[in-house]
């Protein structure tokens, strides 16, 4: 017994002395044993190749001298430039000193990261970041304009007051670019430019393709981006020079680089019709975005001058366009009489311009003040604004803008209460009082005012006196975009380019920022062109409206195709003069020209300027009929059917075609009509011949048995006098359904 508790002590004893050896215990000595792998490995990887340490060294060392070398030839040749480019050059020096030291960073040892404890604690490493180089470089030299001769000077001012005459639309055309043209004869090159254009449209001077071709050469070679954009307007349409799309675009693309507003719209509208280039909506809104930023920071409140557009073939067959000069002087001579409405009427001519009336501050102002005298409301809103901006020698005074603005407001104007807004937003003349200005927006936009809308919008958008909200921004920035208001459109535009309130789009953001872009004061020249056709002028009018038609404008490529359709243009090959139109034609319909559309199907039923194709020429009209409600095309269509011309031969889509047309416009009704009784007519007779070939004697003559009048002499009758029947019948269904259908009504 005592043999067994020695035993069992011994063991006790042993246990408590050894470590216990169990699955916990190998799992911890195999993972101790994989640290001392790891470590191993990594203290090899940490070894450096010294082979590969060297040829990186080398490399960087390489690059190092190069660009070290590129700067000191460059510094080298500075000595010969002007003193002015000393800085740049610097600059690039400073920077590959920079780049030289972040690249010496990376070429020596010490980047490995087994050395990088080896750093003094003292030592700050080098900036990884490009950004903080890209900040420690000093600041770009201020590009101002290089001074101006005395010489420059008198033609710059010389310049700037023929312009000032041309925008204001003055009718002495001749004297403002004799003004011009000396100033470009002194060497001013904006003058230039004017004057190479004015050679290009005729405008009072001799059309000259050659002189502004060598104007344009030569300052495009000096990289005035004016000139590459006249450059691509003569390479696009072959005017001086042959035809060249590619050319075109590459002279476009480098003046749009540089700012030129012709080549930006030019090159925006061809990226976004598709034309000569890949269609691409983010670039034409790029490109659009830019004169649009343009348009819109020139643009007064008073919404600048209006820009009356005439379709030549909606003038020609109904009317309107310019106000002939005996109406203008009826006017005249009413409102001398004290007519207010004429008085009135003459004051917004004047202050808008348009219509073939001069734009003059001073005209308006003298009509506006004697429809004043009677208490017209319109008159002293109207006064209110020439005092807040001024302007033709009238002094801008807040508190007589305000006093008219205050009569107008009272008597419920809604001119005069969003002026009162303005003035009360912007503080002018009175403090700023937003809850005020809000007021009175609302009053003058709830009245549907165009400039109440805008503000409205502007106070929501901006969130000024009221809580921001897009989606009030967006409504009534939409109401005044109906009404044409330039910074309306403008805001719009951003507000679809961005997201703002209302869904993203490019494409709705485009078309609203070129709306923006064609009411630019480069619009004036439609008024221009138009004016030149009713002179008798149609090559004048022709150059004018084909360079408004390349930068986009719908109007002028209407108005261009129509002077090559009616031969008035002789300036091309005769065998050019249809293609021209048929393209100019096409881009009008793309953007949604009804009358355009059916020109395009009258060329391809007619094989006028492409291989005639009547399916192509029923596919314009369709899209013209359907689409866009012309009766013009409808009527075609009928034709069409009646005849079994490119479409199925059927005689009652012919009549629904022609009724149709009679429906769509009233001047169709008379032609549908005539197009009703010949279809009826030929209906009839087609019976009428069928019955008669059906006739006994018809029989005797086809087959020469006299037999046949006896047999068949009952039948003659029976079927002849059913026949007439027939006729009479069918003749009258057309007025039996009108009758049935008033009835119904």
């Amino acid at each position: 017994m005592d043999r067994y508790k020695l035993l069992v002590l011994v063991l006790c004893f042993s246990l408590t002395t050894t470590d216990p050896v169990g699955p916990e215990s190998r799992r911890d000595s195999e993972k101790n044993e994989e640290d001392d792998v790891s470590n191993e490995v990594e203290e090899t990887k940490g070894k450096p190749d010294s082979e590969y340490i060297k040829e990186l060294t080398d490399a960087m060392n390489k690059e190092i001298l190069t660009l070290q070398e590129y700067a000191d030839a460059m510094k080298s040749q500075s000595s010969k430039d002007e003193t002015n480019k000393e800085s740049h050059l610097e600059q690039m020096a400073y920077t590959l000193k920079l780049l030289q030291k972040s690249l010496k960073k990376h070429s020596e040892p010490t980047w490995l990261p087994n050395q990088k404890a080896e750093l003094s604690v003292n030592e700050k490493p080098l900036e990884e970041n490009p950004q903080d180089i890209l900040n420690s470089l000093p600041p770009l030299p201020e590009e101002t304009e290089p001074e101006l001769t005395p010489e420059l000077k008198e033609a710059k001012e010389l310049y700037d007051a023929a312009v000032a005459k041309l925008d204001r639309r003055t009718l002495d055309v001749d004297a403002s670019i004799l003004q011009i043209k000396q100033a470009a004869e002194v060497g001013y090159v904006p003058a230039k430019i004017k004057l190479a254009w004015s050679y290009l449209y005729g405008e009072g001077v001799e059309i000259d393709f050659e002189k502004a071709k060598s104007i344009f050469e030569e300052l495009a070679a000096e990289g005035n981006a004016d000139a590459h954009a006249g450059m691509g307007f003569l390479y696009a349409t072959g005017i001086g020079v042959p035809v060249s799309q590619a050319k075109a675009v590459v002279h476009y693309t480098i003046g749009a680089i540089g700012d030129s507003s012709y080549a930006q719209m030019a090159l925006a509208y061809r990226y976004w019709s598709g034309h000569t280039v890949q269609s691409s909506c983010p670039k034409a809104m790029d490109l659009y975005m830019k004169v649009a930023a343009k348009v819109a920071s020139k643009m007064t409140l008073n919404g600048g001058p209006a820009i009356h557009r005439t379709r030549l073939i909606d003038e020609v067959e109904g009317g309107g366009g310019a106000l002939d000069t005996d109406l203008i002087e009826y006017y005249q001579l009413l409102a001398e009489k004290g007519d207010v409405q004429a008085q009135v009427g003459l004051g917004q001519l004047h202050f808008q311009g348009g219509r073939g009336v001069t734009l003059d501050i001073n005209k308006a102002y003298h009509y506006f003040q004697q429809a004043a005298k009677t208490g017209n409301a319109v008159a002293h809103a109207f006064l209110g604004k020439i005092y807040l901006e001024g302007g033709d020698g009238i002094v801008a005074d807040n508190d007589t803008a305000f006093k008219y603005f205050k009569k107008a407001a009272e008597l419920n104007n809604p001119v005069g209460q969003s002026g009162l807004g303005l003035m009360y937003l912007q503080g002018r003349g009175v403090p700023k009082d937003t809850t005020a200005a809000f007021k009175y927006f609302t009053m003058a936009a709830n009245q549907g005012w165009v400039e109440g809308q805008f503000h409205l919008g502007f106070m929501y958008f901006g969130g000024i006196g009221v809580r921001r909200d897009f989606k009030q921004a967006n409504k009534y920035f939409s109401h005044a975009s109906q009404s044409g208001h330039v910074l309306a459109l403008h805001q719009l535009a951003l507000m679809h380019a961005h997201g703002l309130g209302v869904l993203k789009s490019c494409t709705t953001a485009v078309e609203l920022l070129k709306s923006v872009c064609e009411r630019g004061r480069w619009g004036a020249r439609l008024q221009a062109a138009h004016g030149a056709w009713r002179a008798h002028s149609p090559h004048r009018a022709f150059l004018q409206y084909a360079a408004l038609a390349e930068r986009g404008y719908e109007v002028a490529q209407t108005n261009a195709a129509y002077l090559l359709d009616n031969g008035d243009v002789r300036l091309f090959p005769e065998a050019e003069r249809h293609v021209r139109a048929l393209q100019l034609w096409g881009r009008a319909a793309t953007q949604g020209c009804s009358a355009a559309r059916v020109k395009l199907g009258d060329y391809h039923y007619y094989g006028l300027g492409t291989p005639q194709d009547l399916e192509a020429a029923a596919h314009h009209y369709r899209i013209a009929s359907e689409q866009l409600h012309n009766a013009q095309a409808t009527f075609n269509l009928g034709y069409m059917h009646e005849r079994g011309l490119g479409l199925a031969k059927d005689a009652h889509l012919a009549k629904r075609c022609y009724d149709l047309a009679a429906d769509t416009a009233p001047d169709a009704r008379l032609p549908a009509a005539l197009a009703l009784a010949a279809l009826h007519t030929r209906l009839a007779l087609q019976d009428l011949a069928t019955y008669v070939l059906q006739s006994p004697l018809a029989m005797i003559f086809i087959t020469g048995d006299e037999s046949a009048l006896l047999y068949n002499w009952d039948l003659y009758v029976i079927t002849t006098l059913l026949g007439m029947l027939g006729v009479v019948m069918y003749m009258r269904r057309p007025q039996q359904q009108q009758q049935q259908q008033q009835a119904a009504n």
